[in-house]
C-alpha cells in the first residue's frame, strides 16, 4: 500500500485537504448559511455548464466499466466495476435509511423566506439527501481512473502529478455541481467524497493482490498486455 499512496499522492493528498476544509466549514457554519454561501453565485454560463456536467456521473461510470472490460485488462475492468457498484450501493442504502430532506425541502420548512437560485430544466429532488450519490460516483470514478493511470505510468512522475490534479479537479467540479444546483448540502457532498474514496481504496486492496495473475492481464479485445503474468 505504500507504493499505492506514493503513486497517487497528489489525488489522495488534495482529497484529504478538501475533506478537512469541508469538515471544518461544516463545524463552523450553520447548514443553511453554508449552502447559501456556496450556491448563490449563479450566471447563465455556469447554469448550463453545471446542469450538464453533473450528468456525467449518471452514464460515464458505466461506459468506463464496459470500455475497460472490453478493451483494457480484465482485472482493471473488474476493479473499476466493483468499486463503482459497491460505492453506489453503499450510498443508496445509507441515503434511503436516513431519508434526509434535500435543500428545497429543508429551506421551505426552516427558512421559508429564502428563495434558492434554481436552474431551469433541472428536476429537483426532495428527499434522500445524505450522502450525495453523484458525488460518490464522481470521486469513485476519477479516483479509479487515477489508480489505473498511475499503475501504467509509474515512471513519469511529472506527467502523473498533472493528470492526478486534472482528475481531482474533475471530481471536485462534479461534487460542487450538486451544491450549485441545490440538489445537495455540503454535508451530503462530504459524505459522498468519503464513501467514493473509501470504497475505491477497499476494492483496490482486494484486486491489487491479483495484478500479476494471467486472468487479471487478459484482454478480451485489442492487443495483449505486455506484462508477463505469473503462472
Amino acid at each position: 500500500m505504500k507504493s499505492f499512496i506514493k503513486n497517487n499522492a497528489v489525488f489522495i493528498g488534495l482529497s484529504l485537504i478538501l475533506i478537512a476544509v469541508l469538515g471544518l466549514a461544516l463545524l463552523c457554519i450553520p447548514k443553511g448559511e453554508l449552502h447559501l454561501l456556496l450556491c448563490t453565485r449563479h450566471t447563465p454560463a455556469r447554469d448550463i455548464f453545471y446542469r450538464y456536467y453533473t450528468q456525467v456521473a449518471e452514464w460515464f461510470p458505466y461506459a468506463l466499466c464496459i470500455a475497460l472490460l472490453l478493451f483494457g485488462r480484465v482485472g482493471d475492468g473488474c476493479f473499476a466495476t466493483s468499486g463503482l457498484v459497491l460505492s453506489a450501493l453503499t450510498t443508496q442504502s445509507v441515503k434511503h435509511l436516513i431519508n434526509a430532506p434535500r435543500p428545497v425541502t429543508w429551506f421551505a420548512a426552516n427558512m421559508p423566506d429564502v428563495q434558492l437560485p434554481l436552474v431551469d430544466g433541472v428536476q429537483m429532488s426532495h428527499w434522500c439527501s445524505f450522502p450525495s450519490g453523484h458525488t460518490t460516483s464522481f470521486f469513485a470514478l476519477f479516483f479509479t481512473l487515477c489508480i489505473i493511470y498511475t499503475g501504467y505510468h509509474t515512471m513519469q512522475r511529472s506527467y502523473s502529478a498533472a493528470v492526478q490534479l486534472l482528475l481531482f479537479i474533475a471530481a471536485t467540479t462534479g461534487a460542487y455541481s450538486r451544491i450549485y444546483l441545490s440538489q445537495h448540502f455540503a454535508a451530503d457532498v462530504f459524505g459522498g467524497i468519503v464513501v467514493g474514496i473509501g470504497i475505491t481504496i477497499v476494492c483496490y486492496a482486494v484486486f491489487c493482490r491479483f495484478q500479476d495473475k494471467k486472468w487479471y492481464n487478459y484482454r478480451l479485445l485489442g492487443r495483449k498486455s505486455s506484462k508477463k503474468a505469473k503462472k
